[in-house]
């Protein structure tokens, strides 16, 4: 096989769907997660290697490289919600959301750079549906991934024409980091309605087109912004 791909947030919603659909169309991946016993079965069913890592701690990416020196592609899965009116906010909110989503990805493609050059690959990051449409209590969270947005298009043009680098903007997807708000089936089924095509999203629905754009099925694709949400952000 050909260099791996990484999918960093391997054990999420979208990171493992995504892990699945790569193997499942013959790639080789490597996977990263901080939960060992997640990863290890995702890892175990996959037949993929993986790095128990966090990417919140400093100098995980070293131990990623330890593990996996050369890649072809990164899928940035990692994400978080957190939402608190203004009043409540603070710095530290702000800083621990932007490490999580912003300073860990910026460490993750530059410790692959140059290999990401070399074998002329592909970075894939994720960002929200409200980084560009306004709600209620998202002020952490969407000035954050609309830093990612920012990152993207500026890296697709510095890397230009060696990496390819594209964003997917998900609505609110079944995941464990939603589960606090969708167990509330009145509240989940809200949001749902809110959607033109009224349901919520599956990890499925992101990962396949991260998929798309981080193989080389998308070689002509680069600098974009790509929803995955239903709708929401144009039609309601």
């Amino acid at each position: 096989m050909s260099e791996k791909y990484i999918v960093f947030g391997a054990t999420g919603s979208i990171g493992s769907s995504l892990a699945e659909q790569l193997v499942s169309s013959g790639n080789n991946v490597h996977l990263v997660a901080r939960n060992e016993t997640e990863l290890k079965n995702i890892s175990d069913k996959l037949g993929c290697t993986s790095t128990v890592a966090d990417v919140l701690e400093e100098g995980f990416i070293d131990k990623v490289k330890n593990d996996i020196a050369e890649t072809k592609g990164i899928a940035y899965c990692v994400g978080s919600i957190d939402l608190k009116p203004l009043r409540m906010v603070t710095e530290q909110d702000f800083n621990k959301c932007m490490k999580l989503n912003l300073y860990s990805a910026v460490e993750s493609i530059k410790g692959y750079q140059e290999s990401l050059k070399k074998n002329k690959g592909s970075v894939v990051l994720f960002s929200t549906v409200a980084a560009q449409r306004g709600f209620t209590n998202h002020a952490i969270i969407a000035s954050t991934k609309a830093a990612v947005e920012g990152l993207t298009v500026s890296l697709a043009a510095e890397f230009a024409p060696n990496i390819r680098v594209n964003c997917v903007a998900p609505s609110l997807t079944h995941s464990k980091i939603a589960e606090p708000m969708l167990k509330n089936k009145a509240l989940a089924d809200g949001i749902a309605k809110a959607h033109p095509l009224k349901r919520l999203g599956e990890g499925k629905d992101s990962a396949s087109l991260a998929r798309f754009l981080i193989t080389e099925d998308s070689s002509w694709v680069t600098g974009q912004i790509i929803a995955v949400d239903g709708g929401r952000s144009k039609l309601s």
